[in-house]
């Protein structure tokens, strides 16, 4: 069973450079199985893993203070290059092996590393939970050393604009690990944590590999994002279960026609956008488990939660987070600004991150609801709407599996429809559900959305109008 809360104090002093990985992230018994990457991988295999990777960032001339580049797929290669990086002092920055090569290209002209890791040859295949690589160091003319005190970059998922550079600090990684500690009912010491979203961003990263190192949980990637590929890793061990997965795979899960009671499945923990709530009632009836939902960013990790769904939509917020709602926007205090190189000045002031997403905090219970993205309200007619409404009540009609909903000359709705379903009668349905003003102009049907490298839906109106283009060409 798990630890009670509390009883792992998982912030430490930070020593010199990259101790903290030995201290924190592979320390423990060697024969005590740390991950499950298509077999078990025992701590004392991992940290020789990581040696060895070690080994070789340095001879290819990476020193403390250093920069590297990690441009892996979820894998065990791609794990032990972001440990190894770390260990040996460097800053590391993580790049979606998914990035095209033009988008690749100008990150690493942003960022500058000194070092890219990335496979040997092509990353091929869909649903897969992790691949088996072979990697090469690439150093890189012209890269640079760190230029501030973050051991973390990411680039934020750029659903709505460019891509902005994310840093993260040891203090802060500790921090956010010490707040999933002290999380009730989020996995402890000798449980299991299924890692369905992806290790190379902040959810899967921190919530699931750091986390689970750190804490003595163990972590497993599947062999296949698919429904029969999850449901196997979740029965594969008799421990207690927890999914940590974002909503488009609670909905995958939630269609299974006869889900099987696994009753070594305790929830699933989403994070990302909001469950809409006919899968919450399919996946919770169908598994007989709960299922939970964080609100974070990659600026500060997990924000707020609601890991048992008794209080959504209201979230309470983790440990030692505090928020405030100014104007209908949440605003997030942080020690820092997150961000590096040339940023908006007005997203950090005075302490404060605005998140630009929009919420209202109760005072009487403590608790924030997440209203969606603050870009989503726009004016029409004077009228003011609410994109996120209209694309709830387009979620909500039969057959409708995807909806973005953006504003131009007026509102445009980009949906998917299941394959059993028919977009004949879509905006005839909605003129039940929404005011006129609130309608969109136009209502464009694609095969498939256009996605980030995170795997959201693209929300630039440019974008979606040439897939729709391209749809109705074929």
């Amino acid at each position: 069973m798990g630890s009670p809360v509390g009883e792992a104090e998982l912030i430490r002093p930070v020593c010199t450079e990259g101790a903290w990985v030995d201290d924190l992230l592979l320390q423990g018994d060697g024969e005590h199985v740390a991950l499950h990457v298509g077999g078990p991988v025992s701590r004392a295999e991992l940290r020789r893993l990581v040696t060895e990777q070690q080994a070789r960032f340095e001879a290819a001339g990476l020193a403390a203070g250093g920069t590297v580049a990690v441009r892996l797929p979820p894998s065990l290669s791609c794990i032990t290059a972001i440990l190894a990086g770390w260990r040996a002092g460097a800053q590391v920055a993580l790049l979606d092996y998914r990035l095209t090569v033009h988008e690749c290209g100008k990150a690493i002209a942003r960022i500058a590393p000194q070092l890219v890791v990335e496979p040997v040859g092509e990353v091929t295949g869909t649903l897969r939970g992790f691949f088996e690589v072979d990697t090469r160091v690439v150093p890189l003319r012209g890269g640079r050393p760190a230029g501030s005190e973050h051991v973390l970059l990411q680039l934020s998922s750029g659903s709505t604009g460019p891509s902005k550079v994310i840093g993260r600090t040891t203090g802060s990684l500790l921090a956010e690990l010490d707040r999933y500690a002290q999380l009730k009912h989020f996995p402890h010491r000798g449980e299991r944590i299924v890692v369905l979203a992806s290790v190379v961003h902040v959810l899967g990263l921190v919530g699931g590999l750091l986390y689970g190192l750190a804490g003595g949980a163990q972590v497993i990637l599947p062999a296949r994002l698919t429904v029969d590929g999850i449901l196997k890793a979740v029965a594969a061990g008799d421990e207690p279960t927890t999914l940590l997965g974002v909503p488009s795979q609670t909905a995958v899960l939630a269609a299974a026609r006869t889900p099987p009671r696994l009753p070594q499945l305790r929830r699933m923990i989403t994070g990302g956008e909001l469950v809409r709530p006919q899968v919450r009632e399919r996946f919770t009836s169908g598994y007989g488990a709960e299922l939970g939902v964080m609100y974070g960013m990659t600026e500060a990790g997990v924000i707020a939660t609601d890991l048992t769904g008794r209080t959504s939509p209201g979230l309470a917020p983790a440990p030692g987070m505090k928020v405030r709602v100014e104007e209908g926007q949440i605003l997030l205090a942080l020690p820092e600004s997150p961000y590096v190189g040339q940023t908006d000045p007005t997203r950090y002031v005075d302490g404060w991150l605005r998140t630009k997403d929009a919420g209202s905090l109760d005072e009487a219970t403590g608790l924030l609801t997440v209203l969606g993205r603050l870009d989503s309200q726009v004016s029409v007619g004077g009228l003011k709407v609410d994109l996120a409404e209209v694309e709830a009540s387009l979620l909500a009609l039969p057959g409708v599996t995807e909806a973005v909903v953006v504003h131009g000359t007026g509102i445009e709705a980009f949906v998917t429809v299941a394959r059993t379903a028919t977009s004949d009668g879509l905006a005839e349905s909605l003129a039940t559900r929404l005011a006129p003003y609130k309608r969109p102009r136009t209502l464009h049907v694609l095969p498939e959305f256009p996605r980030t490298a995170t795997g959201k839906p693209v929300r630039n109106a440019e974008i979606l109008r040439a897939a729709a283009r391209s749809a109705a060409g074929v």
